[in-house]
């Protein structure tokens, strides 16, 4: 029969109802309807579909040769549709499909990247496309489902949820150390080779801490910077210079000695972890599965609440 539109459908439910009620009235009472909005639907659709589909008297009502035609696949579609509303019920619970997520290339390497294998593994019919990227990705212009970054976005028209929150640490090799000696107090890092990030050509060398209660900056002059939290990382473990990290990109680091934290007596800003995603409104399960899933793994297994 084609492709059918939703009021097509609609009028085959009718012509169902309408023939196992037996009549007009019947049918009137079933929907809720007066008999004269039933009889007038059934007319529109006999102009329609251009032939007789009831024969109908004061006294008899038969299906014509064309309406029993009709009634037989109006059966059989209606049944798929309801099978098919049936199974999208049954699987809203059940998260299925494609999930986009896109998340810098560090936290994703060491944060993401193990917690997205297990999600799918717990649920095998979602399949996840992880994009990891330094280039600051966006959820809507860069069509994922979700964003995962440190920080708030300054998109107002996003949703955002955190994940997990940390504190920042100033570390440096213990080979660094050795040659340049550890700052006692911020300030004593303007005499140190300090390593900043660059994002969109701003360089990030205002390191904000507390100094008991009162927030303060420090604004180092960067002997090197990149745009890469990666190769920040490797500069700072091979002894090239003084960094500002989130905890959770060199926890093993510091476990093992590669790394030493530095003014561990000041309270360095903290950072939190944010999804982005485009809306709440009608959020597929396979998101609202993921987001939690996440939000429970990085909370058992990393740093903070």
């Amino acid at each position: 029969m084609g492709r059918l539109m939703p009021d097509e459908i609609s009028d085959l439910k009718f012509f169902c109802i309408l023939t196992a009620s037996g009549s007009i009235a019947g049918c009137a009472r079933a929907m809720g309807m007066s008999s004269a909005a039933m009889s007038r639907r059934l007319s529109a659709m006999e102009t329609r579909l251009g032939t007789r589909l009831v024969t109908r008297t004061s006294r008899h009502f038969a299906l014509t040769a064309e309406g029993q035609r009709l009634h037989e696949h109006a059966v059989r579609i209606m049944q798929e549709v309801e099978e098919a509303e049936a199974e999208l019920t049954a699987r809203a619970g059940i998260p299925h499909g494609l999930l986009r997520v896109g998340v810098p290339s560090e936290i994703g390497r060491k944060l993401l990247a193990g917690v997205v294998a297990a999600f799918v593994g717990q649920y095998p019919d979602v399949t996840v496309h992880l994009t990891l990227s330094d280039a600051g990705l966006d959820v809507i212009d860069d069509g994922l489902d979700i964003a995962i970054r440190p920080g708030m976005p300054s998109d107002q028209e996003v949703m955002t949820t955190s994940l997990i929150n940390s504190r920042r640490v100033v570390c440096a090799s213990p080979d660094y150390v050795a040659r340049k000696g550890l700052p006692a107090t911020p300030h004593d890092l303007l005499k140190h080779d300090c390593i900043c990030l660059i994002r969109r050509q701003r360089i990030f060398n205002e390191w904000a801490y507390l100094d008991g209660k009162v927030r303060k900056e420090i604004h180092v002059t960067p002997r090197l910077a990149t745009s890469s939290s990666e190769v920040v990382h490797d500069w700072a473990v091979n002894g090239r210079g003084i960094a500002l990290k989130v905890l959770w990109d060199i926890a093993d680091d510091l476990k093992c000695g590669r790394l030493i934290e530095c003014l561990s007596t000041y309270a360095w800003e903290d950072v939190t972890l944010y999804a982005v995603y485009p809306s709440r409104a009608h959020l597929p399960s396979r998101t609202r599965f993921f987001l939690d899933f996440v939000r429970r793994e990085l909370r058992q297994n990393y740093f903070g609440t």
